[in-house]
């Protein structure tokens, strides 16, 4: 039946060989003697040395330098401008229902990404039994301002469970 039962009872019969004489002595020999120095003829390791890049240094307080003095012309720029005073805007009547900076609806999607059958379910006071469908999906939002082209977009995650009835006919 077991085809391997000859060469199990062989294996549990062997034995390690007992070490010989000369291996112990040798062993022996060298536990004993104490660890020789070994000379290196003056010659050291070498530690690995931190150099410095100095082209990437200057490169990147270069960067930093224009940087800042772009920021700085920036900063001066947004001060010397004037509040402006909001107007009508030209493109659109001053009698349209909405105002220049309103946002309209431009769209909306939905994405399913996990639905799963969790199987049927009895409710209380009924007999009829309900599978229930767990959904998970992600819906964006989106709106858009026809006056200046702005646009807003809007991501949230959502879970739905239906409960949807079995018939047994």
């Amino acid at each position: 039946m077991n085809d391997f039962s000859e060469l199990e009872a062989e294996l549990k019969r062997l034995r390690p060989a007992a070490p010989s004489a000369d291996l112990m002595a040798r062993v022996e020999r060298e536990l004993s003697e104490a660890p020789v120095a070994t000379a290196t003829a003056g010659v050291l390791p070498r530690r690995p040395k931190m150099r410095m890049n100095w082209f990437s240094l200057g490169l990147g307080v270069a960067a930093a330098a224009a940087f800042l003095l772009l920021a700085r012309v920036d900063i001066d720029r947004a001060q010397e401008q004037k509040p402006t005073i909001a107007a009508a805007t030209p493109g659109l009547p001053a009698s349209a229902s909405e105002p220049a900076r309103a946002l309209l609806p431009d769209g909306f999607t939905r994405v399913v990404y996990n639905t799963r059958d969790e199987g049927l379910v009895f409710p209380r006071g009924s007999t009829d039994p309900l599978r229930r469908v767990r959904s998970h999906s992600q819906e964006t939002l989106q709106w858009k301002n026809p006056g200046t082209g702005a646009s807003l977009r809007v991501s949230y995650p959502t879970e739905e469970i239906e409960l949807i009835p079995v018939s047994g006919q």
